[in-house]
């Protein structure tokens, strides 16, 4: 396995979409070109399926030194109020476009810290959201928790609301990995949470672990995932740390790089944890995801229903999902768009009476394509393509492939590819064959995380 770590960890995607952020063509893009998608794809699919609405909230108390989120760090609740306010307003654009009235399927508030917010003003956001739709068959309520700062309260109110699920950033209870990432964070604030959501009747409790932080070792790592057991959470993201300290605004630079455990130690940590889950009866569902057999999360992979977008790995699919807040993004399918990224920039743009996006991809038919064949591989982790009428490139993809192969990466039979339980650790290495776009354009500065 330490050979093909050297071998394939290298610089690449999530995969969270196809095109990626980096490769989006702004120049063809346009606030009017994204309304129009947003029409078209609301009358395709909304008496059917419904829409997603994701909520961004970006405010955060403290900055945690892992993190690559646009957020802001203020310890001002004042601005809640104001930023609830605009919210609003953005949505109230959006309903403008809509000849019927939405029908609600998904729902996710995230971060920054959403239980920043006060349990009135989710309740103030949410009515206001709640007056204007129509719930679809079976909904899917879900928020991102903080264990520090999520009250007995927050957990009641977004319940009566109709949430369902939650999810608490655990991240590493090791102390000098905490310091590290400056997110000091007791066993005992998860257990209290998680604890409360159970009684008051949540019916999916997630934990999210990081692992290749700094000073992470095995030990440590399995410390974490034992502590982490003995809440038994229905699911459980284990995320690889993405160090992108280049980028922007992310604040990862509170410590030395030479503290972050090398790509064969990173491997270990992963290879080991996923281990340790799979004895303890957790199923591994895509990629850095677990779930409990009971779990929507595992039932959506076995009939097939598994999808992934902005918000990582959904039980549900909706064609339409609008994002609402600061650097939001949201996705037609045909085309991407993605908010302003500050608070005062958003504000602005809707006090001039504009949907706040700033950039954003339309999507060709080739992108469709590719798009198809990666979500497949991300949710599936098979595709099968069309050799008579596929991409110019196709020679090369297939060269790789063959050397995946090899290496029992993957399995191919005629059109159709496999990722085999090997190969799952390199699922985003396989999904870089089909990348048309990065195969086209290769970067000359690294502009994402290592895969491995």
């Amino acid at each position: 396995m330490d050979s093909l770590v050297s071998k394939y960890n290298i610089p690449g995607p999530r995969y969270t979409s196809y095109p990626t952020v980096p490769y989006w063509e702004p120049d063809t893009f346009s606030s009017e070109k994204w309304k129009e998608s947003v029409v078209k794809s609301f009358q395709e699919t909304n008496s059917k399926e419904g829409i997603s609405i994701y909520i961004h909230l970006p405010f955060c108390e403290a900055l945690c030194t892992f993190c690559a989120c646009h957020k802001r760090i203020t310890k001002q609740h004042n601005v809640e109020g104001p930023y609830i306010e605009y919210l609003i307003k953005e949505w109230h654009l959006y309903l403008e476009l809509f000849n019927e009235k939405p029908k609600l399927k998904e729902l996710h508030l995230g971060g920054g810290t959403p239980t920043f917010f006060s349990p009135e003003n989710f309740k103030i956001l949410l009515e206001a959201i709640y007056s204007t739709v129509d719930l679809a068959e079976s909904p899917e309520f879900s928020f991102e928790g903080h264990p520090n700062n999520t009250t007995k309260e927050h957990l009641q109110t977004l319940y009566d609301v109709g949430f369902r699920r939650v999810s608490f950033g655990v991240q590493d209870y090791d102390p000098k990995v905490q310091k590290a990432i400056n997110r000091i964070q007791p066993f005992e604030n998860v257990k209290k949470v998680t604890e409360w959501a159970r009684e008051i009747g949540y019916m999916g409790v997630s934990h999210d672990l990081v692992f290749g932080l700094p000073h992470q070792n095995w030990d440590a790592m399995e410390f974490t995932i034992r502590k982490t057991l003995e809440l038994k959470p229905d699911r459980l993201a284990f995320y690889s740390y993405a160090h992108v300290p280049w980028i922007k605004g992310v604040g990862q630079r509170g410590f030395d790089e030479n503290d972050l455990p090398n790509g064969e130690e990173k491997r270990r940590l992963y290879e080991e944890g996923k281990k340790l889950l799979q004895e303890l009866g957790y199923i591994e569902v895509g990629m850095d995801h677990f779930s409990l057999p009971h779990d929507e999360l595992y039932q959506s992979l076995i009939h097939k229903k598994l999808h992934r977008n902005f918000m990582g790995y959904t039980s549900s699919k909706t064609q339409l999902m609008i994002g609402l807040g600061m650097s939001a993004i949201s996705d037609s399918w045909y085309t991407f768009a993605q908010n302003v990224k500050t608070v005062e920039e958003y504000q602005k743009m809707l006090e001039e009476g504009h949907i706040p996006v700033v950039k954003g991809h339309v999507l060709n038919e080739e992108d469709l394509m590719i798009r198809t064949h990666i979500l497949n591989l991300m949710c599936q982790l098979e595709t099968t393509f069309d050799i008579q009428n596929s991409f110019p490139e196709l020679e090369n993809a297939l060269e790789m492939l063959k050397e995946m192969e090899r290496d029992e990466l993957v399995e191919m039979n005629g059109c159709q590819i496999k990722i085999t339980d090997k190969g799952r650790a390199f699922t985003r290495n396989v999904a870089m064959v089909f990348d048309l776009r990065m195969m086209r354009n290769k970067p000359n500065t690294r502009i994402f995380s290592m895969t491995i």
